[in-house]
């Protein structure tokens, strides 16, 4: 690895990084860096995965403030995510490595849609709700969600906020802090499958790690300052950018 190719990736997993914690489509920067310089996408896939993963606990730690009083939603939340990250990582090995191109583009785009209606379809949901948080139905979401999640990852976190933005009683920067938590979970049980299972590039993850933390920090200080109206649009746009980028490539 040359010294401009080391400075790209690293400079790519910082700006992973604040968009992750901010939104949730930070893979969409550092993955296709990495297929520029030539990596294999699954390897690429797998590097970006475990260098992610210090970036989230770093974002998930700049919104710690938000994280008070959310343990028991937590815990619920992050055992579907646990599940469905094993069952993505395990996909992801298992499957030619483009399966994803043809799906991934669908399910940003429908998540992007449901953000922009939020307002609506949480009123909606709020009046029919049999039991807080969503029940089995927002679970299973999240399960569901852990999956793509753990196969590829990018936006994972547009997917998390538009689900709790219609099945959750709360704010945007308390979500936005819980999203970080599940998406931590992921990629951290993702990264553990592909360290026992899988070939790692850890040049190539390392300097991500580096960036990503240092961008997860930032990412949370500029997100937890947005109003919720503006974080709506951010998630929207990078989202809509995901999916566009996802198509042409």
């Amino acid at each position: 690895m040359d010294p401009l190719e080391a400075v790209a990736i690293g400079a790519a997993g910082i700006a992973s990084g604040a968009v992750n914690a901010v939104v949730g489509s930070g893979t969409l920067i550092t993955f296709p860096t990495l297929l520029a310089f030539g990596y294999p996408p699954v390897l690429a896939n797998v590097s970006n995965n475990i260098g992610q993963f210090p970036g989230n606990l770093s974002g998930t730690y700049g919104y710690r403030r938000e994280l008070k009083g959310q343990l028991p939603r937590l815990l619920r939340f992050g055992a579907a995510s646990l599940t469905g990250g094993v069952i993505g990582a395990l996909l992801l090995l298992q499957l030619p490595a483009d399966t994803f191109q043809s799906v991934v583009p669908v399910l940003i785009l429908t998540a992007c849609v449901l953000v922009l209606l939020q307002p609506r379809l949480s009123r909606w949901a709020k009046e029919r709700q049999a039991r807080e948080d969503g029940g089995g139905p927002l679970w299973a979401g999240v399960l569901l969600t852990g999956m793509y999640g753990g196969y590829f990852g990018a936006a994972q976190g547009v997917l998390l906020m538009a689900l709790f933005g219609i099945f959750v009683r709360d704010n945007m920067q308390r979500l936005n802090a819980m999203k970080n938590v599940l998406a931590s979970i992921v990629n951290g049980v993702a990264a553990v499958v592909f360290i026992a299972v899988s070939d790692v590039d850890w040049a190539v993850a390392g300097l991500i790690a580096a960036g990503s933390t240092v961008g997860g920090l930032l990412g949370s200080k500029v997100g937890r300052n947005l109003p919720p109206t503006v974080l709506r649009w951010v998630i929207v746009v990078v989202g809509t950018t995901a999916s566009i980028i996802m198509i042409v490539r």
